[in-house]
């Protein structure tokens, strides 16, 4: 599936459309818009979830090793891993993946997560 087009991608296409160029009056509305939806994302605040996940995030990169652990392992070494549930871990292991942070393998149908080595950075 394509990416959506954002309003500011929008914008900045219809200000490329001929004609438009040439309307001051149109050009300015444009980048007033593109001016309001930079000021509005450059003021967006993490929310508590997000800064609980970050924290959450560096406990799991902590016990995780080299060798590969799957989420059901790591939930048995680490008490605040433990009350969470497999769902809630494994979305934040795939974002460490992602982010390039852990590696995912899997085997069998079965996900084992390790450390991304310093020489695979």
């Amino acid at each position: 599936m394509a990416n959506k087009i954002t309003k500011k991608e929008m914008f900045n296409a219809i200000k490329a459309v001929a004609g438009v160029a040439e309307n001051e009056q149109m050009v300015a509305f444009i980048d007033h818009e593109i001016e309001l939806l930079d000021k509005k994302s450059a003021n967006k605040k993490a929310t508590k979830t997000q800064e609980e996940n970050v924290a959450t995030k560096q406990i799991i990169v902590d016990n995780l090793t080299y060798e590969g652990s799957t989420v059901s392992e790591l939930q048995t070494r680490n008490e605040v891993l433990a009350n969470l549930s497999n769902q809630k871990v494994s979305a934040l292991l795939r974002q460490l993946v992602e982010e390039g942070k852990v590696n995912k393998v899997v085997d069998k149908k079965k996900s084992f997560f390790s450390l991304v080595s310093e020489t695979e950075e």
